[in-house]
Formats: C-alpha cells, sequence, structure tokens
C-alpha cells in the first residue's frame, strides 16, 4: 500500500492534488487544511497517505500532518462515515477544535459541519471521545499561508463550499459577505468564517 509521496505538485483543488511522483501523477483527496498549506504548482511537496481499496477503486487521502491522517483513519472505523465523508469534516473545522469538540462531547460545534447531523455527531463522540485524548500533542502545526487577495480568494472558497456540500449560489453568496467584511484574512480563516456564516442561517 502507498504510504507517502514525495513529489512535485502538478495542481490543486480545495478537495484534491495531483502529485508527480517519477513522471506517474497520483490523484490525492486532501481536506482543506492541507490544500491551504500547499505551496502553489511546481513545488515540491511530501504527503502522508492513506490509501483505501474497493472493488472498483483504489483511492489515495493525503495529509500533512499526522494528527491530521490519524483522525482520519479515526473516524473512518466509526459506522456511517466513510472516507469522503471524514474529508469533510476535517475540512469544515479545524483539528484543535476537532479535538476540543470530541473530547467536550460539543456535539452542537459539531453539527455545524456540512455533512454532519445529530446522530452522526452524537456517534463520533461516543466513539471518538477517550480515542483522541493523546492526539495533537507536542506536534507543531505547519506555518500557514499569508493571506490571499480577495479576487485570488472567491473562486477558491465558493469551489471548497461546493466540495462541501453547499449550492453554488449559496456559496457564493457567503464568500461575498465575508471578502466584504474581512477581505485580507488568510484562506483558511475566510473559509472557517463563510462555513459559520452559512451553518447558522
Amino acid at each position: 500500500m502507498i504510504a507517502h509521496l514525495r513529489g512535485r505538485l502538478l495542481r490543486k483543488e480545495p478537495q484534491e492534488a495531483v502529485v508527480d511522483v517519477g513522471g506517474v501523477g497520483y490523484r490525492v483527496a486532501i481536506p482543506v487544511s492541507t490544500y491551504y498549506k500547499l505551496g502553489d504548482p511546481g513545488a515540491e511537496v511530501e504527503l502522508r497517505i492513506h490509501t483505501h481499496v474497493r472493488e472498483d477503486a483504489l483511492l489515495l487521502f493525503g495529509f500533512l500532518t499526522a494528527t491530521e491522517q490519524q483522525l482520519f483513519e479515526k473516524l473512518i472505523e466509526i459506522s456511517g462515515v466513510g472516507p469522503r465523508l471524514a474529508v469533510t469534516i476535517l475540512s469544515g473545522i479545524e483539528v484543535p477544535d476537532l479535538l476540543l469538540a470530541l473530547q467536550t462531547s460539543d456535539v452542537a460545534r459539531l453539527v455545524r459541519i456540512p455533512g454532519v447531523g445529530k446522530k452522526t455527531a452524537e456517534r463520533l463522540v461516543l466513539e471518538l471521545k477517550d480515542k483522541v485524548k493523546t492526539l495533537g500533542a507536542g506536534e507543531p502545526l505547519p506555518a500557514t499561508a499569508g493571506a490571499a487577495p480577495a479576487h485570488a480568494a472567491k473562486d477558491d472558497l465558493v469551489s471548497a463550499l461546493v466540495h462541501l456540500g453547499w449550492a453554488r449560489p449559496e456559496a457564493e453568496r457567503g464568500v461575498d459577505r465575508v471578502l466584504k467584511d474581512a477581505p485580507d484574512e488568510r484562506f483558511e480563516d475566510l473559509l472557517r468564517r463563510a462555513l459559520r456564516q452559512l451553518s447558522s442561517r
């Protein structure tokens, strides 16, 4: 099984990257948290890989940190949480916030993640509350990218929200509002703002 990839980034989208390793392009599903920390196309990248095998496909899921990968692998052990939903969960909430929500049984915070209903949130807490206590301890997070120009961020933000399950018109309205309020924030912060705004409606 593929466990690690190091190569040149060919292209990236909010939930997918293609990495050229020795002339072979590997398509890797990624959470938004990994997306905004990757460099621009052409940069050298390293990703921790989880290989998911189905009868009809072999899928790769990539992460920049061990904590993200460990959380992903614990999430997909839960009944009803497949790898796509696990990526969506990691995209919809920062890792420290997710760990805190699980450890404090904060179901209300979890249901604000697109795709997570109350029953799923309660199951996440029940099954992961004790298992995640040691995750994230002492691991420095990679440096985040700086602020992105509003015009450059809009398309990526809308695309990320659509990948997370929002309708494009609603995503565009949400992005327009957060860019108006905080045009100079980092991509990750703008996305979190948009998610909070859309989830509170």
